[in-house]
């Protein structure tokens, strides 16, 4: 027997959550989860994640995400979405489709740009972008009084045109 039996046992019960056992996938079960919380030096997300649309919060923050799949767009009932703390360099557009969502963190990433699609974002409350390398005009325009919703509306109005 190991005399280190207990450093490799988890016994952390936060720890051993599993999303839905394969008996339950095919039964048709569904979670009542309001919210998920994934830290810990995550580089990938599983594709399975997309499937919880009742989702209204998702904390991805303090991981090493390279990028975010297009797929974040069907978690549509999402108030709040944490990223801060990766190394994300760009986001995807289909992060404008979370029109739901009231709190964005983006903070302590790589991000130089951002997509024009968050002008969408209306019921946008707290916008979280510090310690990103954004360019001078997004961060003058967030560093103003009630910046977020001046920000948001500079990205409508560009996304607009850009469509034209």
């Amino acid at each position: 027997m190991s005399r280190n039996k207990d450093k490799y046992e988890n016994n952390n019960p936060r720890r051993q959550t599993v999303f839905l056992s394969s008996e339950d996938i095919a039964a048709g079960r569904k979670t009542n989860w309001q919210a998920v919380e994934i830290t810990g030096n995550v580089r990938n997300l599983s594709p399975s994640l997309w499937q919880f649309e009742h989702l209204t919060a998702l904390y991805l923050n303090d991981n090493n995400l390279l990028r975010l799949p297009p797929d974040i767009g069907l978690l549509v009932n999402l108030k709040t979405l944490d990223l801060s703390s990766n190394k994300l360099r760009s986001l995807p557009a289909e992060l404008g489709d979370l029109i739901q969502l009231r709190e964005l963190l983006l903070n302590h990433n790589f991000l130089r740009v951002l997509p024009y699609e968050i002008g969408k974002l209306f019921h946008l409350h707290v916008l979280g972008l510090h310690g990103n390398p954004l360019g001078k005009d997004i961060l003058s325009i967030y560093n103003e009084p009630n910046g977020t919703q001046k920000l948001l509306t500079f990205m409508l109005d560009n996304l607009t045109e850009n469509f034209y």
